[in-house]
């Protein structure tokens, strides 16, 4: 994939996908693994014990967990879950802007939330993770597991059928002084093996340059993973979650117990 197309994409979504910023791996079309510097960089700083590349540097993928990490550390992604994916657990991007985007329209708060540092303010903890499919041309997925109070879990889940329900129009979130738009909201079936699932579809708009996205959050038991999906090899194209990056993710939290 070009550099310039992945650049134009990550810097105009930088206010509406933080998450997924430069998000450009696995844009190969020999399926080779993706050039240093092009690896999904996920929003939010790595934690620790995770790799973290230098800005300019080139990452080393997502480290298998360290002896004595915490439950969500191993329940993450790494590099070599995913036959034909690269997994990069890289640290925060300096281009990417800080902290919760805030909706125009209260009802639409926790959809815009989705699109932070954290599902929402509820959440523990959060490990962030990129993903770029090596298989699909331009595919980028951001993939995150935070930790709740159960309770807390299944109100967001709740909190978000609810916005998706609400907000089918659309509506304008802010982050860091950056403003973009999310039009045509719909929900979207999509099946995961955990408690709880919701899934939906919107269109990202800022700075004249648009990109389909599909968002899954899925709760199991008290953990949620949030899973973000765009085509950076061009904004029009439309994006889906893997199902086998879905069904990796969640084998990995009840693997980690």
């Amino acid at each position: 994939m070009r550099l310039k197309a992945r650049v134009t994409v990550g810097a105009a979504t930088a206010a509406l996908l933080p998450a997924l910023l430069l998000g450009a791996a696995g844009c190969s079309s020999n399926k080779q693994a993706p050039a240093a510097g092009k690896t999904p960089d996920p929003k939010g700083s790595a934690p620790s014990g995770s790799a973290a590349a230098t800005p300019g540097t080139a990452p080393s993928g997502a480290a298998a967990p360290k002896a004595g990490a915490s439950k969500l550390e191993r329940s993450a992604l790494e590099q070599g879950d995913l036959p034909g994916y690269q997994v990069s657990a890289q640290g925060k991007n300096p281009n990417a802007p800080d902290g919760q985007p805030q909706a125009d329209r209260k009802a639409c708060q926790p959809l815009a939330d989705i699109m932070g540092d954290k599902p929402d303010p509820a959440a523990r903890e959060t490990v962030n993770r990129g993903i770029g499919s090596q298989k699909q041309v331009g595919l980028a997925v951001s993939a995150s597991v935070s930790s709740y109070a159960e309770g807390d879990a299944k109100a967001l889940i709740a909190r978000l059928k609810s916005a998706v329900g609400a907000c089918g129009t659309g509506f304008t979130a802010t982050v860091d002084k950056q403003s973009g738009s999310y039009r045509d909201v719909q929900a979207a079936a999509y099946k995961t093996a955990g408690d709880e699932t919701v899934s939906w579809t919107t269109t990202a708009a800022a700075q004249g340059v648009s990109a389909q996205v599909h968002v899954v959050v899925v709760r199991q038991g008290a953990t949620v993973v949030r899973l973000m999906a765009l085509n950076v090899a061009g904004g029009q194209q439309k994006a889906l979650v893997p199902q086998e990056v879905a069904d990796k993710q969640l084998e990995k939290v009840r693997g980690a117990g």
